[in-house]
């Protein structure tokens, strides 16, 4: 997705929690109206004043109103400039923009109020409302200020980036760019498109789990740019190009800018949507249901094994993650203790029957007997939900390799099943599972799954995943 739309989708997001947070205001402003009140006209009648209220109205007095303000206080704000810039813009001037537009809210409420002939009880809680409104929207801007700034410099997190073109073309085009926008970056190379050999490129893709290659290509050779393009393609990976013109075969083109600077964005990956932000909902909602129903028979099988194989209750191994970032992967244990020490013996002696860098084996002797039970209905994959909670996989998506099995991959393209979140089940899952032998075969359905994704489809994936599992369809 483009900048533009990144934008508009964050402002839309920071929108629709400033409009709550202005409902939250009048509900507060309406449970310590009551004694603010009765507080004021003690003052006033110590004073000789005429008492300000006589009886408290509620909510409902107010309710048409609430219908416009709630809505509408967000657009006045985008007017004053408040979602403008937020990780260089002071306090001081989000202060003055959230009393602008506080103030431009109370001029239309009041004329509303004329006119809806709303009683006194009930404008003091437009009155108490307004100023805890401009208190809750300021302490949302100051928190998620502090979060994005906070963010921006956890290195782990940063999206690794490859500046690639003529090397005075790229420093122009990366100092023409402001700090809001390279500071989510790290940079982990740059590529000089004229001088140096492919093989470095190649080797620098590898190597730095690489998210994005930008070319800065106004003094390049629109060959050479191709070249690295399709070395990106087949990997997944995004290019950003500053130019005006080139040919894909999976990479579907986009334009975009950064910082002014025009971009020509091949993507072959699902582009950044409400779609993929409902998965990724989806994602943490079931995973977490998922722990909760489950997490009773968790204790069963843990007890299981301690008694029928004495070791740790679950295994971690270092899996390949999008773009090939390791993370650790939980299971529970299916295997004797010590079991990766044996693995190259074990090939020697049995051979593998998956064709490729993956190792399978049908009856492998390392599995203890309730470690069969375990994977015959995928029980043991019940700890990725887990993973799948802090963001690293997601409940759809290609199952994620072991680290040690990547440098074995012969095809560059069948790397780009690296370029999504890798997932608990996949087309694979409810095609067979482990009856594909076929490494080559394996690949084109996570290709046919990145190439075809849709929300509609993860759904009906999970559906067809219940019964695949229930009846150990095509376990060993």
């Amino acid at each position: 997705m483009s900048n533009f739309k990144k934008q508009a989708i964050k402002v839309q997001g920071l929108q629709i929690i400033d409009a709550f947070l202005v409902w939250c205001g009048f509900a507060l402003a309406y449970v310590v109206r009551d004694p603010v009140m009765l507080g004021v006209n003690a003052v006033l009648k110590l004073l000789g004043f005429p008492l300000v209220l006589d009886a408290l109205g509620t909510m409902g007095d107010i309710s048409a109103l609430l219908v416009v303000i709630v809505p509408f206080t967000p657009l006045v704000l985008e007017l004053t400039g408040f979602y403008r810039d937020p990780l260089h813009t002071s306090v001081v001037r989000s202060v003055a923009r959230v009393l602008t537009a506080v103030a431009l809210m109370v001029c239309a409420v009041g004329l509303l109020s004329l006119f809806f002939k709303i009683n006194a009880s009930s404008r003091s809680i437009l009155i108490i409302a307004a100023g805890l409104i401009a208190l809750l929207l300021l302490c949302r801007f100051v928190l998620m200020r502090s979060y994005w700034r906070g963010k921006s410099k956890r290195e782990k997190i940063k999206e690794s980036i490859v500046l690639a073109g003529e090397p005075m073309e790229v420093e122009r085009l990366f100092a023409s760019m402001q700090q809001d926008e390279t500071m989510r970056w790290r940079v982990v190379g740059r590529y000089d498109l004229a001088s140096e050999k492919w093989e470095d490129f190649q080797r620098l893709l590898h190597d730095e789990a690489v998210e994005r290659v930008i070319f800065a290509a106004k003094h390049s050779e629109f060959d050479k740019i191709a070249t690295a393009v399709e070395m990106c393609e087949v990997r997944g990976i995004e290019a950003w190009i500053s130019a005006n013109f080139m040919q894909t075969q999976v990479a579907r083109p986009s334009f975009d800018s950064i910082q002014g600077n025009p971009m020509l964005v091949l993507r072959s990956t699902p582009d950044l949507s409400w779609e993929l932000l409902c998965k990724g909902l989806m994602d943490r909602v079931g995973a977490a249901l998922a722990i909760l129903i489950s997490l009773p028979f968790w204790f069963v099988v843990a007890l299981v094994i301690k008694i029928q194989s004495p070791g740790p209750v679950f295994y971690r191994q270092e899996r390949a993650g999008r773009y090939g970032k390791p993370f650790w992967m939980w299971k529970f244990r299916t295997m004797i203790v010590d079991a990766d020490k044996k693995l190259e013996e074990l090939k020697q002696q049995a051979g593998n029957q998956m064709s490729g860098p993956v190792f399978k084996l049908e009856n492998d002797p390392r599995i203890f007997p309730f470690g069969h039970f375990l994977r015959k209905f995928s029980i043991d994959e019940f700890p990725q939900f887990m993973n799948v909670l802090m963001g690293e996989m997601s409940l759809v998506g290609p199952r994620p390799m072991a680290m040690y099995e990547l440098p074995n991959i012969e095809r560059s393209e069948h790397r780009r099943k690296l370029s999504v979140k890798p997932g608990l089940t996949c087309i694979w899952q409810v095609s067979g599972r482990n009856q594909i032998t076929s490494f080559e075969e394996w690949v084109d359905l996570d290709l046919k799954y990145i190439d075809n994704w849709s929300l509609w489809l993860d759904i009906k994936l999970l559906v067809q995943t219940i019964p695949a599992v229930l009846f150990a369809r095509g376990a060993k």
